[in-house]
């Protein structure tokens, strides 16, 4: 208990979300989070973070983590982010996170960690071997989430038990100290229309950086050619379009790229079947090349044109991260008083 009543959460809708620098961004990353970070922006306050700390959950090369983030953040700014709006920044440079995830740590339980499907998906059957940050993972997204009261994740399907979590332990910390409200409970904003873009090398797999094949994805960086080249030899059937959604049950591969083309388009797949319905994949797979090269193309090119000015980009994050801080430090403080913290 405090002797002393927290200030309530203000109830003033805020977003937040972020993509580790663990690989390479793709099509996937774009459709079902980029360019919906963009439209956010004007709807809601907003903090999109490059998740580092998570990042090293697995190894990742200290000599190229840097950069890494650097390609994450570029990737922010050539899909639409715009840092005078959004709080664009490093995850590591506010050091809130991490301490109000020990504070978390306290307050989840290991039964709910246990019921997180995504450990027992990476960890497989050695888990044993795993990391304990892997494991807590889900702890420090939900302080990710909650050091900035945000109301609003989005979130795909992999990601809704993470968000439950998140709401589970808000709560339970608003009972376990006494005060109520102090902490929302954030809802998900589901991600809609392409957020599930599957492998252009097999259709019931979710498009991924770390698929050893390189033509699984279009990556944000590739070149028109590579990504035509790509599209081109994506697997698909031999059979024609149907003139029906339903007609391509059990043609995952035809589904998928029928979706990409919407999803890119801003079109329902219904109206994309009905142009294309009796032709084969040698006629739709050049027109979806050419969608996918004019609507990526750009943004490769204005990754690579602020990559190659990293002092720029390093402004943005670090005048980002100061943003950052400023709306965590009362916050961060508020839970240090609650839970009985000593303080200088």
């Amino acid at each position: 208990m405090t002797d002393q009543a927290p200030a309530p959460f203000t109830g003033k809708s805020r977003v937040l979300s972020g993509v580790q620098p663990s690989g390479d961004l793709h099509l996937g990353n774009y459709l079902g989070a980029l360019v919906k970070f963009a439209r956010l922006q004007n709807e809601m306050e907003t903090f999109i973070f490059v998740a580092d700390l998570h990042a090293i959950t697995a190894w990742q090369d200290p000599a190229k983590l840097k950069n890494q983030v650097r390609e994450i953040a570029a990737a922010y700014l050539a899909t639409g982010l715009d840092p005078r709006v959004a709080t664009i920044f490093a995850q590591s440079a506010v050091p809130a996170h991490a301490e109000l995830a020990w504070v978390f740590n306290c307050v989840a339980r290991l039964g709910w960690l246990d019921r997180m499907t995504q450990f027992k998906d990476k960890a497989g059957k050695h888990k044993e071997r795993e990391s304990v940050g892997l494991y807590t993972y889900p702890v420090l997204q939900a302080a990710d989430i909650l050091i900035y009261k945000a109301t609003h994740v989005p979130v795909g399907e992999d990601q809704r038990q993470h968000l439950e979590l998140t709401r589970d332990i808000a709560a339970k910390f608003n009972h376990d100290f006494d005060t109520p409200g102090f902490f929302p409970l954030p809802e998900a904003l589901t991600q809609g229309p392409g957020a599930r873009i599957m492998s252009l090398r097999d259709g019931s797999v979710k498009m991924s950086k770390s698929d050893p094949s390189d033509n699984s994805r279009i990556n944000l960086t590739d070149d028109a050619d590579t990504m035509s080249q790509k599209i081109r030899k994506a697997r698909t059937d031999a059979e024609v379009l149907p003139e029906k959604l339903e007609d391509l049950a059990g043609r995952p591969e035809a589904q998928n790229l029928i979706g990409i083309y919407a999803a890119l388009a801003g079109r329902q797949a219904q109206d994309v079947l009905t142009e294309f319905a009796g032709h084969g994949f040698g006629v739709f797979k050049p027109k979806l090349a050419d969608l996918v090269v004019s609507v990526m193309g750009p943004i490769g090119g204005d990754m690579r044109r602020m990559l190659a000015d990293p002092a720029e980009i390093d402004r943005i994050l670090s005048a980002g991260a100061e943003r950052a801080r400023e709306v965590a430090a009362p916050n961060l403080a508020e839970v240090k008083r609650i839970v009985g913290y000593w303080a200088s």
